[in-house]
């Protein structure tokens, strides 16, 4: 009989290590648009995470031996890579039309869709009245930010584009939490989730790659630091770090910091970028983001009110 683990509530390890995730994540969607003249967003996914899949399946197969993959994680392992990929293509597709600032809020709805998911999964994960006004605050504000883009002219509909593909991999990223959380992924070691999930993207993305014809390489300066920031440390090191997160505290509890990952996205994006914000935008990217401190602190406050 298998005996699940414990997830923990928050504590200040999880709050440091959150932060410094945040920050890298943050960044990611500035770095993929800085080496986009160079390195077509689509081959920038594909190489990241190739030279993940290779890292990690060398230590795999010579800590464990291929045998490990005949534990019944496989089909589970290759559903979340295809999850992986969409979120990846998504924020791809995304960058050519629409600005950084953007997409950093829209895919930062993760723990939206994570919430959703997991509700009607785990009663753990049950959400309160409160959470459900979170939800519904959240998708006001996608409401009100995709409205302000939906002006006339060809930019403003490629903008407007973008943000709905930022938004689907912002669902593409909350769902592959709950297969994670529902199958024998949730148990498998961190190295090993993340394996699945760049190898399949590796595959699919170079596959997309050619039929799109969006194969450019380049190897700038830019094109080099931009790639060795995505591939090392956020698709390697903070990736392993949020799995092992997940495995140790309850997937709510980790959403309510997130919310600090599109404040330093699109803090970095103004600066780096220059990346306008209008009005409606901002006021919509503050509900997204009260909506996810919502959702994802809701039941600490319902308890509160309870005791």
């Amino acid at each position: 009989m298998q005996i699940k683990a414990v997830r923990r509530p928050l504590d200040a390890t999880a709050f440091g290590i959150m932060l410094v995730l945040c920050l890298c994540w943050g960044f990611q969607q500035v770095a993929i648009k800085l080496a986009a003249p160079d390195v077509t967003t689509v081959m920038q996914i594909a190489i990241r995470s190739g030279f993940t899949a290779v890292v990690l399946g060398i230590y795999l197969v010579a800590k464990d031996g291929l045998g490990q993959f005949r534990d019944g994680s496989l089909a589970p392992g290759i559903g979340i890579g295809v999850l992986f990929t969409l979120e990846f293509l998504f924020i791809a597709w995304a960058l050519n039309y629409t600005y950084a600032s953007h997409v950093s809020v829209f895919v930062y709805t993760s723990p939206i869709w994570a919430a959703l998911g997991l509700h009607l999964r785990l009663p753990e994960e049950r959400m309160s009245h409160i959470q459900w006004l979170g939800v519904l605050v959240a998708f006001i504000g996608v409401g009100i930010a995709f409205v302000g883009n939906g002006g006339a002219g060809g930019e403003a509909s490629n903008v407007l584009l973008g943000d709905f593909l930022a938004l689907l991999g912002g669902a593409s990223w909350g769902f592959t939490t709950v297969v994670i959380r529902n199958s024998r992924i949730s148990e498998a070691p961190a190295a090993k989730t993340l394996f699945y999930q760049v190898a399949v993207a590796t595959i699919l993305m170079l596959i997309i790659a050619v039929v799109t014809g969006a194969t450019h390489v380049e190897f700038t300066p830019v094109a080099i630091a931009s790639l060795g920031f995505q591939s090392v440390v956020v698709t390697l090191l903070t990736f392993l770090v949020w799995f092992w997160l997940l495995k140790r505290y309850l997937a709510t509890r980790l959403g309510i910091l997130s919310f600090m990952t599109p404040l330093f996205g699109v803090a970095s994006a103004v600066i780096v970028l220059h990346d306008p914000i209008d009005p409606s935008f901002a006021i919509g990217a503050l509900l997204v983001l009260a909506g996810i401190v919502i959702v994802n602190g809701g039941e600490l406050f319902s308890r509160k009110a309870a005791a």
